[in-house]
């Protein structure tokens, strides 16, 4: 019986190709998604071990407010000079050097720009001289506090040289200095891992990267000869107490290591997902062909129980076929799978990772297991069906003509309207109900039970609906052949089409939320956003674009405005909870410019105003004292001074601009300019963009450039999703190809005979891409459908969190359309072809 399994399998090897294929372009994401974090996190530890194979020891104060990497970037305690005096007696330290390194410091190239990251900090550091990792390339460190040195990454991305003047954005606004000396790194590299890097002489560095002089970032200790890493850390610690991190280098590489896998866990997370959702339609595919062989092969399997084969033995054989498949599409997507991994690994380091230098290619053991147990399984899953199908074939089969009765679709029906109700039930709990920490899983779970249902109820309308939309090809005998070829099997036809559902509903439904989102925020902003002219930065590395606060001054002082005001924002601990913030330098003026109903006026320097909902949540009232620890500094007590209608002004805390000095960041992100009753905007703006012009980071645009602006990053979010996407809704069209392929070659006969009487070649292949355009435009309608229900529900679920328009992307649901009839011809070529070139005496005599 095996031998007999193998032989029929490799009979019909061309036939099973497009049903391997979808299960190694799953494979391949899953591989890929653990090859790329393998090699990045790799990169990454060889990037620390490096960056800190000086440091024996590290000494730094722990962060007043810890941010995780998801959070945003956490601002380094300042460590006191005395602190370094206290660390250099202790005994078997060799030498102990404070270091000033933070990140923000902007360099301002020669054709005026900020240099810009997509990852790696710009780091302002105090020149501490070279050492066996860093090395002078020309030059000299700077000795004068008008003079910088740069890293030669830097030089050559900014265009600049030893001797021209250099500017810098900083905590300070922009400040010239003159580049003294350019260096490298042992190697031969310009840079560890892209980091920009710009070194002041010390006080210029605490001044202008710490916000106060005589302080450090961290201190850097050499070990005595002879003095383990571990044994002087524990020394330094017994020394210091217990308010600084004394940690080794060894420890310091790992934990920086840690923070970016953090992330990266996070990336590898969501390829896993859409490899989930590409496998899931690849089932379909899979489920298809199976279901459609064994239709086939009724009369073979049928002498085979004639002759004395078990039902066990039938489902094994048809398994058997399944593993194989498995495994060979295994094999091809854990190959495919690592290239991939590797392509998106180059494509981080020299895109997103500045340069990183990439680790040895290497394949994680996970990844090869997972790809095995994917692909078998899916494999073996998706053909269970159809072989306890085939294990029902009776002897008798082998005496008829035909071996494929229509069966009734009641039993199916009524099971996907029962998982269907399931999914709902389950999706509804997750998106309006309460499910506590599964509330994600609960969604997740509703969506594929869903999906899983909808699918099992497609073959009970795809008749119907088949037959209306085959009707718009029914002017022409081959039209009406083939509307009626697509509707003559409602499973297959359902099957093939809930494939291509699936990643059209995931692409609709996102779209639908992306769009009502961006929607909702322009309505917002309409309603809340009474400033005409608004001040922000642009988006160019991983701390946000600020300005000099006194261009808030000089906004407010051009005829026509009536009120300027600017924003400051960092993360603080409020009573213990950590807590976005802002802080205003202009509380009268931030209320004439933003939102409705505040009708407040000043703030003390010991006064906060809240939210009207976060002060319910929390129980505050008007009087409450509040204790406030921002990124620097020692904890503020501040009394509530009033609250406010929610969006009646920006965020849920306004501090005064005095709290500022204390921030992460001490200059405003954003500002806002409200003008006088009846004055143009173009009058003002000009004059406002003039006040930037040492900002190049920083643009004032009027109020609708602003919001749109805002608004295009739901684009760039739905532009990714439909390219991650797009792999799925390949497998799909696979899937149209391999139905149309087997049904050319289950209808040998019945094409032969059409030929016979009068059909041409060419009328042949247009019967084909009709029937495979009416299943294609069937299954995006239906996930059009389906996407246009998920997005709608999930829209509603997410009014209270402010998406309170409901916008149907009508004309991309029509594209979407289209685009499948496309598909449709696309997929029809090839069995189109191949059913035009058969021969009709040998088609009619096919058995």
């Amino acid at each position: 019986m095996l031998r007999a399994t193998l032989k029929s399998l490799l009979a019909r090897k061309l036939r099973l190709i497009l049903s391997g294929l979808a299960v190694v372009l799953g494979v391949m994401f899953v591989a890929g998604a653990f090859v790329v974090t393998d090699t990045l996190n790799r990169s990454f530890d060889n990037l620390f071990a490096s960056a800190f194979s000086t440091t024996d020891v590290s000494v730094s104060a722990k962060p007043k407010v810890e941010v995780s990497e998801f959070e945003g970037e956490e601002v380094a305690a300042p460590l006191p000079a005395s602190v370094v005096k206290q660390v250099s007696g202790v005994p078997g330290v060799k030498s102990a050097v404070g270091q000033v390194s933070a990140d923000g410091a902007r360099v301002i190239g020669s054709d005026g720009k900020v240099l810009t990251s997509m990852g790696p900090p710009r780091l302002g550091n105090n020149w501490t001289g070279t050492d066996d990792l860093m090395q002078l390339r020309e030059g000299r460190g700077p000795t004068a506090a008008t003079e910088i040195a740069v890293n030669a990454a830097v030089a050559k991305a900014a265009g600049i040289k030893v001797g021209d003047r250099v500017g810098v954005l900083t905590l300070e606004p922009k400040k010239e200095f003159t580049l003294v000396g350019i260096w490298g790194y042992s190697g031969n590299r310009d840079s560890i891992g892209g980091a920009q890097e710009v070194a002041f002489t010390e006080p210029v560095a605490q001044q202008l990267m710490l916000g106060e002089t005589g302080v450090f970032s961290s201190i850097q200790v050499r070990a005595d000869d002879g003095v383990t890493p571990e044994a002087l850390r524990d020394r330094i610690a017994a020394a210091v107490g217990p308010g600084y991190e004394t940690r080794t280098g060894e420890q310091l590489a790992k934990d920086n290591a840690a923070g970016i896998q953090e992330g990266l866990g996070f990336f590898s997370n969501i390829l896993l997902g859409f490899a989930g959702v590409a496998l899931f339609v690849g089932v379909f595919l899979i489920l298809n062909t199976f279901s459609i062989i064994v239709a086939q092969r009724t009369r073979e399997l049928a002498l085979m129980r004639a002759i004395g084969a078990s039902r066990r033995q039938v489902i094994g054989s048809v398994l058997v076929e399944a593993v194989v498949i498995g495994l060979v599409a295994a094999v091809l997507g854990l190959a495919a799978g690592v290239g991939v991994g590797f392509g998106l690994a180059y494509l981080f380091s020299s895109v997103g990772g500045g340069g990183l230098e990439l680790a040895p290619l290497g394949v994680p053991l996970e990844a090869i297991i997972s790809s095995f147990v994917v692909g078998v399984l899916v494999t073996v899953v998706a053909a269970v069906l159809p072989a306890l199908r085939a294990s029902r074939i009776s002897p008798v089969a082998a005496m008829q003509d035909v071996a494929t009765p229509d069966r009734p679709l009641t039993k199916i029906s009524i099971a996907g309207g029962v998982v269907t109700a399931a999914g709902a039930t389950a999706l509804g709990i997750g998106l309006f109900g309460d499910a506590g920490d599964a509330t994600l899983w609960t969604i997740l779970g509703g969506v594929l039970v869903s999906f899983i249902g909808i699918a099992l109820l497609t073959p009970l309308i795809s008749r119907p609906v088949v037959s209306v939309i085959g009707r718009i090809f029914s002017w022409s005998l081959p039209g009406r052949l083939g509307r009626l070829n697509s509707g003559r099997n409602p499973r297959r036809t359902a099957i093939t089409a809930a494939a291509l559902m699936v990643g059209i509903a995931l692409v609709t439904g996102v779209t639908v939320v992306m769009d009502s989102a961006k929607s909702s925020l322009k309505a917002m902003a309409s309603t809340v956003l009474k400033a005409e002219v608004i001040i922000s930065g642009d988006d160019n590395g991983p701390r946000p674009a600020t300005y000099d606060p006194a261009v808030l001054r000089k906004a407010a002082a051009i005829p026509g405005v009536r009120a300027a005001a600017g924003l400051w924002s960092d993360q603080v601990l409020i009573n213990g909870e950590k807590q976005w913030v802002d802080a205003t330098d202009d509380l009268a003026g931030l209320s004439e410019a933003y939102g409705d109903g505040a009708t407040l006026t000043t703030l003390r320097d010991d006064q906060v105003v809240v939210s009207a909902p976060e002060a319910s949540e929390h129980g505050w009232q008007v009087g409450t004292r509040l204790t406030i620890q921002a990124s620097r500094g020692d904890p503020h007590e501040y009394t509530v001074a009033a609250t406010f209608p929610e969006d009646a002004l920006p965020g849920n805390f306004l501090l005064p601009a005095a709290a500022s000095k204390d921030f992460g960041i001490s200059q405003p992100m954003i500002g806002f300019v409200r003008l006088d009753a009846g004055v143009p905007v173009g009058q003002v703006l000009p004059q406002v963009k003039a006040l930037l012009a040492d900002s190049p980071e920083v643009s004032a645009q009027d109020a609708q450039a602003f919001v749109d602006q805002q608004a295009s990053t739901f684009d760039v979010i739905i532009t990714m999703i439909q390219i991650l996407l797009a792999l799925a809704i390949l497998i799909a069209v696979l899937g149209v190809i391999n139905t149309l392929a087997l049904s050319v070659l289950e209808r040998t006969r019945e094409l032969g005979l059409l030929r016979a009487v009068g059909l041409g070649r060419a009328q042949t292949m247009r019967m084909v891409t009709v029937e495979a355009v009416v299943i294609s435009v069937f299954g995006a309608l239906l996930g059009v459908v389906v996407g246009a229900g998920l997005g709608t529900a999930v829209t509603r679920a997410l009014k209270s969190d402010g998406i309170t328009e409901l916008v149907l992307p009508w004309g991309r649901m029509g594209t979407y359309l289209v685009l499948a009839a496309l598909v449709g011809v696309i997929a029809a070529v090839l069995p189109a072809i191949r059913a035009a070139r058969l021969n009709v005496l040998g088609a009619i005599a096919h058995d």
